[in-house]
């Protein structure tokens, strides 16, 4: 047999168990002509009641939801409760049939310790855990530790009073002999049942506003039943000897909580609650101006129209014109501005400038709906909330073209949007369709800026490519040409002036018979010739003066470590060459780097551009004794330098700065700069989905 299983049957059997208690108290009872009054003042009423709906709704949350502590609490509670009549109706049978006084008494002494433990234990422990079965956080096991040390407070103050539940029978066992000396100690223990009470709604209040929109409806069932409590005692608020009402009231509360537990979306809860609660507070009203005008009046007019015809008059009068305002609080409370369509479109309106998603968010809010979302071209362009499992898509139109649905959660227990609604969505509808057109031309734009940076870094790194590996290598050729030419013309003029050798050596004649001396090659150059070395001369220094020109628009086109080293090696040469701040100080930059893919052109030269800007500041500026430059791809490429400087302050934007957060918003990325705690920090992020 499974855990699971297992449990369940113990419910079973728990939950029988009390079945059974009840039944057996309540039927011997009966059978020996116990009448209403008599079931009243032995409590058997009350406690045979809330035994069987603590027990079996106990039984019911373990059934479904056996990891969940609430149930058990529950079983418990109906336990204790059942406990008390069943006990009380054996010492009757006992008394009936002439046992002992001390078996009496010790059925007494089990059925007067048995409720106290329900009320003062397990109830408690149960609402603090209320609805999922765990406190709301570590510091409230302190509040559940104190619920239970102190719970045998209550149980020895109702056993110490050695009083008995059954008129006519004998009181229990365990009564104090001082009593009435200890009258402090029972009021220190009224007042931490009262703390007890007073810390679950604590507890329930900070839930609800922690709480998601299922959560929420969970704790809107607890409510319903305090407010039905209230609805059912206020009208006897005034009445002597009444108590059985509000005892008769409280198995309300296991039935809200099993049904929040387990069917939490069986109706709506929310048209519930507000119908209830203005009915309750309606309640309080009428009941306050009445008891308020009996008061002033019963001296007045009571012997000539009647205290209570007049007062009822009156009351009326005032209650038509409250009921519809006290309707709208109430409503507004729970379905936000739905009856105000205008206060719905202003607060969307006033989200616009935060973006889509603080429209979105300001929608749901607007109309406490469990769920919003915007939707373009089939994707989640902002959302908020939790999908339910029913959602209502709406169009938004612009121009007589659909940019996008409006996706809205039913709320749990409707079947559909009301027509209230749907009237809200459709007015504030028109805006959001303007915004969802604006974003996507603002997208389209910002898709346009990123191919054109994106085309003009590829272009350049084409540029320099040809400039590098094509014009450069030909221009140096045409040097090293005219360096041969006019080489070639001087060696020839030079051959034209080396004598003739004769058969013995000597230089031969020339043709005047005198002997050519050894003088310079040039000079026997023609006046041609001369000019034409001159020219080509002039022509190498020119092609010099060019091939300096084109390394330098080379070098200004794309860093060429990009090219020689890639990206992290070309950040990693720059960190090495940074070792140096502004006042002479020595700082050490690392580069932490992991592999990275082939990036595009255009962002390899941001991120350089970007890391090796933000490096220099840190020489320039700081006083930090370490920088560390970090390049991380996880689905974006994140670029990050940090340095361990003191703050100083706010950053005031300069030129580069302004210049870093360009380049990043050129390619759609996003840029952060500013002091931190432990140093200076700049961060760049590239999304790289779409490249």
């Amino acid at each position: 047999m499974t855990t699971t299983a297992s449990r369940r049957g113990l419910a079973g059997v728990l939950a029988a168990f009390v079945v059974a208690e009840v039944v057996v108290a309540l039927g011997y009872t009966l059978a020996i002509g116990w009448g209403w009054h008599e079931l009243v003042d032995s409590f058997m009423v009350t406690n045979g009641l809330m035994g069987l709906t603590f027990g079996l709704c106990g039984a019911v949350i373990a059934w479904h939801r056996p990891a969940n502590p609430i149930g058990w609490l529950f079983l418990a509670d109906g336990i204790g409760h059942a406990t008390t009549p069943l006990a009380g109706a054996m010492a009757q049978f006992l008394a009936d049939h002439g046992a002992s006084i001390a078996a009496q008494r010790v059925f007494m002494t089990i059925a007067v310790a048995a409720w106290p433990w329900s009320i003062g234990l397990f109830l408690p422990l149960a609402l603090l855990l209320f609805p999922n079965g765990h406190l709301l956080s570590p510091r409230w096991r302190w509040a559940a530790i104190g619920i239970i040390v102190t719970s045998p407070l209550f149980v020895i103050e109702m056993v110490g009073s050695g009083d008995s539940i059954t008129p006519g029978l004998p009181g229990g066992y365990l009564a104090i002999a001082s009593y009435d000396a200890l009258g402090p100690l029972w009021t220190v223990t009224e007042l931490r049942n009262l703390v007890a009470i007073l810390l679950a709604i604590v507890c329930l209040t900070m839930r609800y506003r922690r709480a998601d929109e299922a959560g929420r409806r969970q704790l809107l069932w607890l409510l319903l039943a305090s407010v039905i409590v209230v609805l059912f005692v206020t009208p006897w608020a005034f009445v002597a000897g009444t108590p059985i009402l509000v005892l008769l009231a409280i198995p309300l509360v296991p039935i809200a909580v099993a049904v929040a537990i387990v069917r939490y979306q069986l109706l709506d809860i929310r048209l519930v609650i507000s119908r209830a609660l203005t009915w309750a507070l309606l309640s309080l009203v009428a009941i306050g101006i009445y008891v308020a005008l009996v008061t002033l009046l019963d001296s007045f007019i009571a012997s000539q129209v009647g205290r209570s015809a007049a007062v009822t008059v009156f009351v009326a009068l005032i209650i038509a014109p409250v009921l519809p305002r006290l309707q709208k609080l109430v409503d507004r409370a729970l379905y936000g501005d739905r009856h105000d369509p205008a206060r719905v479109a202003s607060r969307v309106g006033e989200q616009l400038s935060a973006g889509l998603p603080g429209v979105i968010a300001a929608i749901r809010s607007a109309l406490r709906l469990p769920y919003a979302a915007l939707m373009v071209d089939g994707q989640v362009i902002a959302m908020d909330g939790t999908p339910p499992m029913s959602v209502v898509p709406l169009e938004l139109s612009y121009g007589g073209e659909v940019v996008g649905t409006l996706d809205v959660g039913v709320r749990s227990g409707e079947s559909t949007l009301s027509s209230a609604d749907r009237s809200v969505l459709g007015l504030v509808a028109v805006p959001l369709a303007v915004a969802v057109h604006a974003t996507r031309l603002s997208a389209e734009l910002q898709s346009s800026r990123e191919k054109l940076v994106s085309a003009r870094e590829e272009e350049r790194r084409r540029l320099r490519r040809d400039l590098h590996d094509g014009l450069g290598p030909t221009l140096t050729g045409v040097a090293f040409s005219a360096d041969a030419v006019a080489n070639l013309i001087t060696n020839d003029a030079a051959r034209a002036l080396t004598p003739a050798v004769s058969a013995d050596g000597t230089p031969a004649p020339t043709a005047n018979g005198s002997r050519a001396p050894g003088a310079d090659a040039s000079a026997g150059l023609s006046a041609d010739a001369s000019r034409a070395v001159e020219l080509l001369t002039r022509l190498r220094a020119d092609t010099r003066a060019a091939i300096s020109d084109v390394r330098r628009l080379v070098d200004d086109l794309r860093p060429p470590a990009l090219d020689e080293l890639g990206l992290i090696g070309a950040l990693r040469q720059r960190a090495d060459q940074l070792s140096f701040r502004a006042d002479g100080a020595t700082i050490q930059v690392s580069v932490a780097a992991n592999g990275l893919p082939t990036l595009p052109a255009a962002l390899e030269v941001a991120a350089y551009r970007i890391a090796t800007e933000a490096l220099t500041n840190v020489v320039r500026h700081s006083r930090a004794t370490t920088a560390v430059l970090a390049l991380r791809c996880d689905g974006d490429l994140e670029i990050e330098v940090s340095d361990d400087g003191p703050p100083n302050g706010t950053w005031h934007p300069g030129v580069g700065l302004q210049a870093m957060r360009e380049r990043a918003a050129e390619l759609g990325g996003n840029f952060e700069a500013g002091p931190t705690p432990s140093g200076g920090l700049v961060r760049a992020r590239f999304p790289l989905a779409q490249r």
